[in-house]
């Protein structure tokens, strides 16, 4: 079994728990399966729209996938999640990252 095989088990065992979307969707990206990933991180947010870091790599993913005015919106959307959680880091990365596609 694949370890992709082994995090989706764990994300169909724990449907509520964001973290096991959010593995699925870092293996997804390692294996430059982007619209796996996307799903992935989008299954996370759609558990905790709080997670803010979910928001940066699902942007990642859809970079990687070529839409890139759809990661502009999920950046700006895990910017504004991240400051209201007072998530300076993440909110720092989406920056940074937002300002690569303007």
């Amino acid at each position: 079994m694949t370890r992709l095989e082994q995090l989706r088990q764990l994300a169909a065992a724990m449907p509520d728990d964001p973290m096991a979307h959010y593995g699925v969707g870092l293996e997804c990206i390692q294996l430059q399966d982007w619209p796996a990933a996307v799903a992935a991180f989008s299954q996370a947010i759609d558990v905790d729209p709080d997670y803010a870091v979910a928001y940066y790599h699902r942007a990642r993913a859809e970079i990687g996938a070529g839409d890139s005015d759809t990661a502009r919106q999920t950046l700006e959307t895990g910017i504004a999640v991240a400051g209201k959680a007072g998530d300076l880091h993440a909110q720092g990365e989406m920056r940074e990252l937002l300002a690569t596609l303007e």
